[in-house]
């Protein structure tokens, strides 16, 4: 047997047409808002409208085109320094897994006055880290309710696990319906019988 001590202090709000909830549950916590996305899928399954009605009275900043096995260097370094010039109080993480490790990096880096890279390999504690919420659009990484990610760092060819206990997002948006649209290629069926596994319920596309 091998002990273990898991925590999972993420709320996790599932169902069809939660995201209703996204302004209630952001307006506690700040105005200043970063989204994050990655190459446009969120725009052409029409979430990405739906978020910013959602979010009409919030001050929106946008971090978009963040690539699967996301990258230090633009998307990391690009988000931390639109945290830092904006006075941003959550980020907003809208797509898959990889949207959302970004997401934790930025969140972590912007509340360092170091290169954050040094947080990533552990050089230094990650003390602190701006609040993240996210909309999931793919049932895969676990990153909704995980404490970390993976980073790459492509002038050095690194690629590096980041985990810390600030990282839980504080809140999950999971709308199974945002996943219909995933190609069979990925195996659609199996991303939503992930959901069923994970939260008990059935949704299939």
């Amino acid at each position: 047997m091998q002990n273990f001590d898991y925590m999972t202090p993420t709320r996790l709000i599932f169902g069809e047409g939660v995201i209703s909830q996204l302004s209630e549950v952001l307006a506690p916590i700040g105005k200043r808002v970063l989204l994050t996305y990655g190459s446009g899928s969120i725009k052409k399954i029409g979430l990405y409208d739906k978020v910013k009605e959602l979010l009409k009275d919030f001050e929106v900043y946008e971090l978009s085109d963040i690539q699967p096995n996301p990258k230090y260097d633009p998307s990391v370094l690009d988000g931390v320094k639109i945290c830092k010039e904006q006075n941003i109080d959550i980020i907003l993480s809208v797509g898959g897994g990889s949207v959302l490790e970004c997401s934790k990096a930025i969140a972590a880096g912007a509340k360092y006055d170091g290169e954050p890279w040094d947080l990533i390999t552990y050089k230094v504690p990650t003390n602190a880290t701006l609040p993240i919420v996210d909309i999931m659009t793919l049932a895969a990484t676990g990153s909704e309710y995980d404490c970390g990610g993976v980073i790459s760092k492509t002038d050095s060819n690194d690629k590096v696990g980041y985990m810390d206990s600030h990282l839980f997002p504080v809140v999950s948006f999971l709308d199974p319906t945002y996943t219909f649209t995933v190609s069979k290629k990925a195996d659609g069926g199996r991303l939503c019988r992930c959901y069923e596994s994970h939260y008990g319920a059935v949704f299939y596309s």
